[in-house]
């Protein structure tokens, strides 16, 4: 939990902030450089939560550990959930797991993480704080034989796009330049998602995930101006709310 007691109407998380893998995991079999690589953690995705959260004075839960060990995005059921295979890498570590060491896994990674979401959204509808929900992420411009992914920040929701659609517009009109789009590279559901569909619309909560091409958020420098441009975009799109409110 970074600023915990943060007052904006913003509540962050970044459930692929670290490349972390449990001891007895051995590295899952897998050589160092694989943990480098986006299919280990979302790159520069924790950098770009952190300088949100200062800027927006917001409260922000990270998951440290990475993807490969569990999808803390993911719901147990999904095939990806741990993944034996991730972009075209074999992961010897997820192969073959047994239905006991999955629920492991899950109970003391994904469940505690959620846990703490819950008990942050939980006290602040106690209170009576305003919060929108928004999942940092990011994505790499090309997988293993697949085309090129030309956007530089995708903007994500399911059932209710309302805020989504609302913050894009305002982030396309303040950076024309730059390009942007609705559900894209990925889609939100409720097979492959679990923050959004859980913790936002199951609350009817205001809510989006951003999804930031990786390559121009790697560096100190790129995360930070990120950062800004989505500060910008997030103020003006409840100014624009309260105003329509």
């Amino acid at each position: 939990m970074v600023n915990a007691e943060g007052r904006a109407d913003f509540v962050l998380v970044c459930e692929h902030a670290g490349a972390a893998i449990p001891r007895q995991f051995a590295e899952l079999g897998l050589p160092a450089a694989e943990m480098h690589r986006h299919i280990a953690y979302d790159i520069g995705a924790e950098g770009v939560a952190r300088a949100l959260a200062a800027q927006l004075d917001a409260p922000l839960l990270l998951q440290p550990y990475s993807r490969l060990v569990i999808d803390c995005n993911r719901p147990f059921s999904a095939s990806d959930c741990i993944p034996e295979v991730s972009d075209g890498t074999i992961v010897p570590g997820n192969l073959r797991l047994s239905e006991r060491d999955r629920r492991q896994r899950y109970a003391e990674i994904h469940e505690p993480f959620h846990r703490e979401v819950t008990r942050l959204l939980d006290r602040r509808a106690e209170e009576g704080s305003p919060t929108t929900l928004v999942a940092v992420h990011s994505f790499t411009p090309r997988l293993l034989g697949g085309p090129e992914r030309p956007w530089e920040l995708g903007v994500l929701s399911n059932r209710d796009a309302s805020f989504a659609k609302l913050f894009l517009a305002g982030f396309q009109r303040l950076n024309p330049a730059t390009m942007s789009a609705h559900n894209e590279p990925y889609l939100v559901d409720d097979v492959g998602d679990y923050t959004i569909p859980v913790h936002g619309e199951g609350r009817g909560l205001p809510h989006l995930l951003l999804e930031i091409r990786n390559d121009l958020i790697s560096d100190a420098e790129g995360q930070r101006r990120w950062a800004a441009l989505i500060v910008e975009a997030l103020i003006d799109t409840k100014a624009k709310g309260a105003m329509n409110g």
